[in-house]
């Protein structure tokens, strides 16, 4: 007599196609809308990045991106009010990253 051993149970993968759509749905659950934020709050966070560029100082920004707030660590390098981007260099990858200013929700020193 020979053991089988321990046979995981997986009663709902029986077809592949059906990750990939329960992957979908728990991922639109997940999903959130963009914040809208008040003209006191841009100008914040305007002042916020201009401070972070002149002192080079690291900051914590959070934005909006496909459904989800993201924040990262990282120094800004480059910031167009009138094009409404800038740029900044994030703390893990050290990679530079162009944003759009609208993106942004939340700017914080670190």
């Amino acid at each position: 007599m020979q053991h089988r051993g321990m046979k995981k149970w997986r009663p709902f993968a029986t077809v592949p196609e059906q990750y990939i759509g329960l992957k979908e749905i728990i991922n639109k659950q997940l999903e959130v809308a963009q914040p809208v934020l008040t003209e006191e709050q841009m100008e914040q966070m305007n002042f916020t990045l201009i401070e972070a560029l002149h002192t080079n100082k690291q900051v914590y920004l959070t934005y909006y991106k496909k459904g989800q707030c993201i924040t990262e660590k990282g120094l800004i390098q480059f910031v167009d009010s009138l094009g409404n981007l800038f740029v900044f260099i994030d703390e893990v990858f050290e990679l530079k990253n162009k944003m759009s200013l609208s993106e942004l929700i939340d700017v914080r020193l670190a």
